[in-house]
């Protein structure tokens, strides 16, 4: 068997992209190797069942910096982000990895499941709650929404459904009142859990839209789990979309973005000398202190896209 160690250290959603790769390597060529990693995301591997240690000492051990190249033919070719990594470990590795499942593969633990019940035996029986996050990270502001749309959002559901608010305390995830606030208190591993047992998500192209698709459903919960993705016209949407999602994209709508997504990180220049400051890596269209694309949606395509699941009956 061969014996392989993948290394990537790039965002959690990058990760969680990875986990499908490995999953589908054993898939598509079962029994031919063994497989161990390394990530900047320990959490997301935990309960793997295609990991075996390895030390990537050992001579034995063919070490593999896994990248995904396609993204910058994403606006010509009809692919997902799941292709990424599956094509390149197939390029360096002469294999006919394909992709066996749309979504990421996270595991979690009977335990983990039974979390909620602990809580329920002593608190009462828990409200059905959606998690979302009201920002993101700061080499990508031109992913982020408005914050008083959210707000608009969840005063809309007040009464309705219960919005529980996450998000990396090092990122920009600005406060919308009438949720439980547990942004900073959780760890990847916590917030898979809470996924498991959320009703549904909303967020920008990030890491919550990839853990709703690959965190299994509670018994009872639609076969795939609602979310609503605020994504503008950054990526195409064929490329960053799960096809059970509700997507809200402008792809086609606006001049900066009528062939694919534009991939720009930042709306406005931040003044940290970072890369993502350099003029060709900043919006072309700005309104206020969102990309076009982004201010083009309205709290109200949020809510109505939130309430199409209650209204067709995925969720009650």
């Amino acid at each position: 068997m061969r014996k392989l160690i993948l290394r990537n250290f790039q965002s959690p959603g990058d990760i969680v992209m990875l986990t499908a790769a490995v999953r589908d390597l054993h898939r598509c060529h079962p029994g031919e190797f063994l497989t161990d990693v390394r990530t900047s995301c320990p959490d997301l591997w935990h309960h793997n069942p295609h990991l075996t240690p390895l030390d990537e000492h050992d001579p034995d051990v063919a070490v593999i910096d896994c990248h995904y190249p396609l993204i910058h033919r994403s606006n010509q070719e009809p692919r997902h982000f799941l292709d990424g990594f599956i094509e390149y470990l197939n390029e360096q590795l002469g294999l006919r990895i394909r992709v066996t499942d749309f979504r990421g593969d996270i595991h979690i633990s009977r335990s983990e499941k039974d979390w909620f019940l602990e809580v329920e035996t002593q608190q009462g029986p828990a409200q059905p709650f959606w998690l979302f996050a009201s920002g993101g990270k700061f080499d990508y502001t031109a992913k982020w929404w408005d914050p008083h749309r959210y707000q608009q959002v969840v005063d809309h559901f007040k009464g309705r459904i219960l919005f529980v608010q996450v998000g990396e305390s090092q990122h920009h995830h600005p406060r919308v009142e009438g949720t439980v606030d547990l942004r900073g208190q959780t760890s990847h591993r916590q917030l898979i859990r809470l996924m498991y047992h959320a009703q549904g998500a909303v967020s920008a192209v990030s890491l919550l839209m990839h853990l709703a698709a690959a965190v299994e459903v509670k018994p009872g919960m639609p076969l795939n789990r609602p979310c609503v993705v605020v994504a503008g016209g950054r990526e195409p949407p064929h490329f960053a979309a799960y096809p059970h999602h509700q997507f809200i994209h402008t792809v086609g709508a606006l001049r900066c973005c009528d062939n694919g997504g534009c991939w720009k990180s930042r709306t406005l220049p931040l003044g940290d000398g970072d890369v993502h400051d350099k003029t060709d890596a900043l919006c072309v269209d700005v309104i206020g202190t969102l990309p076009r694309c982004m201010d083009m949606i309205s709290a109200d395509d949020v809510i109505a896209r939130i309430e199409m699941y209650f209204r067709g009956g995925a969720l009650r």
